[in-house]
């Protein structure tokens, strides 16, 4: 069993029922946040060793949540992954110049999510 901690910044219920559901099964601890704000503040209380964090979100977007997170001091080593349905070039590209750590695409794959979060987790934020 693992005791790392993952946020899940989703306003979507099923994509964020999928991606929790996985990440219990494979021995993560969940936190979950359905807006940029919400997401913000958890990254903060809450130290999580990675986040997953949707770009199109109620209130603040992806974006912009990840600039406030990463201006708390606490928070600037922790590696932030993109999930988004948003699949074009240019949509990685974006994402990569705001500053995520990674990106990930929806739909997730099942039987992949689990080593890919492993994979962002031991890279510790590091690009």
């Amino acid at each position: 069993m693992t005791s790392e901690r993952i946020l899940v910044v989703e306003d979507n219920p099923k994509n964020l029922k999928l991606v929790r559901d996985v990440l219990e099964f494979s021995g993560y601890e969940v936190i979950e946040a359905t807006t940029g704000e919400e997401g913000v503040r958890l990254a903060k209380s809450e130290h999580p060793h990675l986040i997953l964090m949707d770009l199109q979100l109620p209130g603040i977007d992806g974006s912009e949540a990840l600039r406030q997170i990463r201006c708390g001091l606490d928070a600037q080593h922790v590696p932030v992954v993109a999930v988004t349905a948003f699949a074009m070039d240019e949509d990685r590209a974006r994402a990569f110049s705001s500053g995520f750590d990674g990106y990930l695409e929806k739909p997730i794959s099942v039987s992949r999510f689990p080593q890919q979060v492993r994979d962002f987790l031991n890279r510790g934020g590091q690009p």
